[in-house]
């Protein structure tokens, strides 16, 4: 096989990353989560599927997110997941930093679904959410 394949086909997913225009952050348990790929299909949208839970972000895709969101960690967060209150969360005195590193080591504390297309951001609590960024 050529160099170049092999290089290709090592770099698959990094190729895969660059070429998907829309990813939505999913967990196939969640009802809303559900709905939002049913969506997706719906409207011919061959999405990138992160299944967060099983593969929970980096720091820089947390970031970028929230960016993109224009949010907070804390708006972020689910409030009634039992890590947000066994971590003292709700504390007004943690850092950013400290709020994300909660998200990466908790990634059900993560508001879901979340799509991103085309540097827009969408969290699919209305489902609506998402159809406006689309």
């Amino acid at each position: 096989m050529p160099c170049i394949a092999k290089l290709a086909l090592r770099n698959l997913p990094l190729i895969k990353n660059i070429m998907s225009e829309t990813t939505i952050y999913h967990n196939p348990r969640c009802s809303k989560s559900r709905a939002a790929m049913e969506l997706l299909t719906e409207k011919g949208i061959d999405a990138d599927v992160v299944k967060y839970l099983d593969t929970p972000l980096d720091k820089a895709v947390l970031e970028n997110i929230l960016e993109l969101l224009d949010m907070e960690p804390r708006e972020l967060m689910r409030k009634g997941e039992q890590e947000y209150s066994d971590n003292n969360l709700a504390d007004d005195s943690l850092s950013r930093d400290q709020l994300i590193d909660a998200m990466l080591k908790f990634p059900r504390l993560i508001e879901r679904p979340i799509v991103v297309k085309d540097g827009k951001a969408a969290i699919g609590r209305p489902i609506q959410n998402i159809i406006d960024i689309l």
